[in-house]
């Protein structure tokens, strides 16, 4: 799970340089928008929508935009309609990648999925053809700095936590995904600040690739990644600390 935690870390600090440029609001309302409309518009009886609202926050997203999107999503104003697309393949090396895209145009996004592959040394695969390959966890994500690190692990076993990791500066919690709430709500309550908590697909292998290849990689994530329609993407890459440090 450690190259899973350190590519969530990768990913989170684009994130936040996106963030200063407008450009991930667009995700982020997309999927407050699809959240609240499968599951309702009140955060407090909607995980999905409550997690995408949190992280909109953490991003620094306008309240109204937040308000705008799940308007959206229960139909009180009129928008796109979104789907849930997911697309598998394989990247240089042979690492496994899952795509995890909201739509409102399969076909361009399957188009952009496609070229993306093809031009970085990946192929793109049938639906399946990876999935095995993948578990779905509950993750919490919090800054280790001036935290007791026993003591957090203590409340999050004890709420259920499956497995507890130190790294890069960072506690890094899986659960299973029904305990998430449990182990996020323990946490909380104990004074414990949550950087992130979401449901993220863990690999339960990994495929090793060092020098060039290990480069590629991530250079076709960072594409996909890039793509205005993909939401998540998903690896099970291992690599050097020094690839991963120039990420």
């Amino acid at each position: 799970m450690a190259g899973h935690s350190k590519w969530a870390n990768i990913k989170h600090k684009k994130a936040a340089q996106d963030a200063k440029r407008g450009k991930i609001y667009t995700k982020l309302a997309r999927e407050i928008t699809v959240a609240a409309r499968e599951g309702g518009g009140d955060p407090e009886f909607n995980p999905r929508l409550r997690a995408a609202i949190e992280k909109a926050k953490k991003f620094n997203m306008p309240k109204e935009n937040i308000e705008r999107a799940i308007k959206r999503g229960t139909g009180e104003i009129a928008g796109e309609t979104y789907e849930e697309v997911t697309y598998e393949g394989y990247g240089p090396g042979g690492v496994a990648i899952i795509v995890k895209c909201l739509t409102d145009n399969r076909n361009r996004t399957a188009s952009e999925v496609r070229h993306a592959f093809s031009k970085h040394g990946g192929n793109l695969g049938t639906s399946g053809c990876v999935a095995w390959m993948f578990e779905r966890k509950g993750v919490v994500t919090i800054n280790a700095e001036g935290k007791d690190e026993e003591e957090v692990m203590m409340i999050a076993i004890d709420a259920g936590a499956e497995d507890f990791v130190n790294e890069d500066g960072q506690f890094i919690i899986y659960t299973q995904p029904q305990d998430l709430e449990n182990v996020k709500k323990a946490l909380e309550e104990a004074g414990v600040e949550i950087e992130e908590a979401k449901l993220d697909l863990v690999p339960q292998n990994t495929t090793r690739v060092e020098g060039e290849t290990a480069k590629k990689v991530l250079k076709l994530l960072e594409v996909l990644e890039d793509l205005d329609d993909v939401q998540e993407v998903y690896s099970n890459f291992d690599m050097p600390d020094e690839v991963m440090n120039n990420a």
